[in-house]
């Protein structure tokens, strides 16, 4: 059986891409943090302590604000994405598909 798709939401895909950004962006800031962390503590082990507490609370906040500025520009992206793709559907007709 063949189906065609003539359009997509573009509001549920922008919030499925706000959760898989989310996901990515914790990620990329957990991998932040600990560098952070690491240049943080190579920094007062070298005796310079504000540039190690810096550091420190600098990657802290990455596993904030990562996840956030992540979800917040994945989420409009796949939303302009989504419809442009349903304006182009519109001219071409659609995506043809087969299901069983």
């Amino acid at each position: 059986m063949r189906k065609v798709v003539r359009g997509v939401g573009v509001v549920s895909i922008g919030k499925m891409a706000a959760v898989l950004y989310a996901a990515i962006g914790l990620i990329a800031g957990l991998i932040l943090a600990a560098f952070g962390s690491l240049g943080g503590l190579a920094s007062m082990a070298a005796g310079e302590r504000g540039a190690g507490l810096f550091g420190m609370f600098f990657g802290v906040g990455a596993i904030i604000i990562c996840p956030i500025l992540y979800a917040v520009l994945g989420a409009l992206v796949w939303m302009l994405l989504a419809a442009l793709f349903n304006l182009a559907v519109g001219f071409i007709g659609g995506i043809e598909f087969e299901v069983d």
